[in-house]
C-alpha cells in the first residue's frame, strides 16, 4: 500500500515538473535510473509512475526510444476552454433563456425584489457596481430556476466571460456601447418574470443576447475597418514619401 501511494506521489511530482516547463512538451524524460536517484525511490516506482502518467495522456512511453512528454497535455479539472466571445454569447443565449423560462414558474416575491434592486445597481455610474449587479442578476435567475446543474453551467459561462482575456475585452466594449439598452432589456426580463410568463421570459432573455451579438458584430466590424484604414494610411504615406521628386 505504501509503495502504491509512493508512485502516485512521484507521478504528481513529475506532473509538476512538466507544468513548470522543467520537462517541456515534446522533450524526453531522463531515464529510469536517473529519475530513481533524483526522487530517491526504486526504478519500479518510477516505472509505475510513468505508466500512470501515460494513462492520463501526460507522457508517452516509446519502447526502445524512451519516455516523452506529450505535445498536447490534457486539460486540468476546472480549466476553461478556448472560446470566442461569439461562441460564449450563443451558448449563454440558449441556456439562460431556458433558465429564465424555468424561473418564471418558480420565482418567489423575495427573488423578484432582489432582481429589482440589482437592476437599480446595474444602472449605477460606477462600472464595478454595475457589472457586479449584472452578473448577480443572471445568477439570481439561474438560482430561481431551481436547477443546480443549470446554475453551475451559467456560473461557468460567466467565468469564461470574466477570465478569458479576449472575451472579457469584447464584453467590456459592447457593455460600454449598449449601456442604456442593457438596463431596458433586463427590465423586460424582470417584467416577464413578474408576470410568471415562461414564454415571455424566454423571448426577453433571447432578445437581450441577440442585441449583444449584434453589437458585438458592429464593434468587431468597426475595429476591422479602422485597422484597414490605418494600414491604407500608412501605405499612402510610404508611397508619397518614396514617390516625391
Amino acid at each position: 500500500m505504501a509503495e502504491q501511494r509512493l508512485f502516485h506521489t512521484i507521478a504528481e511530482q513529475l506532473s509538476d515538473l512538466i507544468d513548470r516547463g522543467i520537462f517541456p512538451a515534446g522533450s524526453r524524460l531522463p531515464g529510469e535510473r536517473e529519475l530513481a536517484e533524483r526522487f530517491d525511490v526504486s526504478r519500479v516506482t518510477i516505472r509505475e509512475a510513468e505508466i500512470a502518467l501515460q494513462a492520463i495522456g501526460r507522457i508517452e512511453i516509446k519502447t526502445g526510444a524512451g519516455v516523452y512528454v506529450c505535445e498536447e497535455q490534457p486539460k486540468k479539472s476546472g480549466e476553461l476552454p478556448e472560446v470566442s466571445s461569439f461562441e460564449l454569447t450563443e451558448a449563454r443565449s440558449l441556456i439562460e433563456a431556458e433558465a429564465a423560462a424555468l424561473a418564471a414558474k418558480l420565482i418567489t416575491n423575495e427573488e423578484l425584489a432582489e432582481l429589482t434592486a440589482l437592476i437599480e445597481n446595474m444602472e449605477s455610474s460606477d462600472e464595478t457596481v454595475s457589472n457586479t449587479a449584472d452578473r448577480e442578476f443572471h445568477a439570481a435567475i439561474a438560482r430561481a430556476s431551481g436547477n443546480r446543474a443549470m446554475l453551475h453551467t451559467i456560473e461557468t459561462l460567466w467565468r469564461m466571460r470574466e477570465e478569458i482575456p479576449d472575451v472579457k475585452r469584447a464584453y467590456e466594449a459592447i457593455c460600454f456601447v449598449g449601456g442604456k439598452d442593457r438596463g431596458r432589456e433586463h427590465r423586460q426580463i424582470l417584467e416577464a418574470l413578474v408576470a410568471r410568463d415562461p414564454d415571455r421570459a424566454r423571448v426577453a432573455m433571447r432578445q437581450h443576447f441577440f442585441r449583444l451579438l449584434s453589437t458585438m458584430l458592429d464593434v468587431t466590424e468597426r475595429k476591422d475597418m479602422e485597422a484597414v484604414k490605418q494600414k491604407a494610411s500608412q501605405s499612402r504615406e510610404r508611397f508619397l514619401s518614396t514617390a516625391a521628386p
